[in-house]
């Protein structure tokens, strides 16, 4: 198939291009830059100078490939989830509006519900409200597409996908936080837990995704969550971090941790039981303390 990616320089397509292009599929990647570009060819992808803001761009390329893999996200603004989803929510309905009646496949990424009180699944919804509300609204609008001849699915991604090469996930920036404040914190006991998984093992989980879709095994507005670990609990993190940076890891409220404390103040842990058994997938990469013990995030 032609791919069509958004993000194709970013760091989830670091493992999805390249596993795209290994599988035999055609990639054209999104790229802001002249940098980007050169990030999408080194991968295996021929890259399309552009951003989220070109909607016809957008339109006209989705309209050109066989399926479309979105990976892109304005992270700047921690602060400002809502912001930066609203934004892509304009992107993704001139892209899937461009599609309607064509049965192609468009894969999402999207992120892991969290604050139920319980290890959260595939069938838990994304809130529609408060701070990251807008991120539920786009799921909720790309399953939409399904009733005008798109094929949709998402795929939610933990707190960390980590690996070598990872450098503007929440693991680093942790590790910048630690740094600058001369101790490893974790709020109130550490027992809220993140999900994680490996970079190489999401990808796969997106590729396998568009295939299935294409092939028919995977239904439209499907669901599917790329989590090799349940949950590692926020001190155990804090102090395999601490380790490898020589800091003390220590007991503070959210203040001092800003965004990352608030995130800490509920537990993520998240299963993909239903992912599993649907696609076959088997996480394989190193664990989140393995990634932190091998020194990934050291620098």
């Amino acid at each position: 198939m032609r791919v069509f990616v958004t993000g194709a320089s970013g760091w989830i397509a670091s493992a999805v291009v390249p596993q795209l292009v290994a599988r035999g599929h055609e990639v054209t990647g999104l790229a802001r830059s002249e940098a980007s570009a050169a990030v999408v060819e080194k991968r295996g992808g021929t890259a399309l100078r552009g951003d989220l803001a070109d909607h016809a761009l957008l339109a006209r390329a989705a309209a050109e490939h066989d399926a479309v893999v979105h990976l892109a996200f304005d992270h700047s603004d921690m602060n400002d989830i809502n912001g930066a989803a609203e934004r892509e929510a304009v992107a993704m309905a001139a892209l899937t509006a461009a599609l309607e009646g064509s049965g192609t496949p468009v894969v999402a990424a999207s992120g892991t519900p969290f604050g139920t009180g319980r290890d959260t699944t595939e069938e838990d919804a994304l809130p529609t409200e408060g701070p990251t509300g807008a991120r539920g609204r786009n799921e909720v609008s790309l399953f939409a597409t399904a009733q005008r001849g798109v094929r949709p699915a998402v795929v939610r991604l933990p707190r960390s996908v980590h690996g070598d090469g990872d450098r503007h996930g929440f693991v680093p920036a942790l590790v910048g936080i630690f740094r600058e404040a001369g101790r490893a914190m974790y709020v109130g006991e550490g027992s809220n837990r993140w999900c994680a998984v490996h970079v190489e093992d999401a990808g796969r989980v997106f590729v396998a995704a568009v295939e299935g879709l294409a092939a028919g095994s995977v239904p439209p507005a499907s669901v599917l969550h790329a989590v090799g670990e349940t949950g590692v609990p926020v001190k155990v993190l804090a102090e395999a971090l601490g380790s490898r940076l020589g800091l003390e890891a220590v007991s503070v409220g959210p203040e001092p941790l800003g965004f990352f404390g608030r995130l800490q103040l509920v537990d993520h842990g998240t299963t993909a039981e239903r992912t599993r058994a649907q696609l076959g997938w088997e996480p394989t990469g190193p664990t989140l303390l393995e990634d932190v013990a091998a020194g990934v995030y050291d620098a």
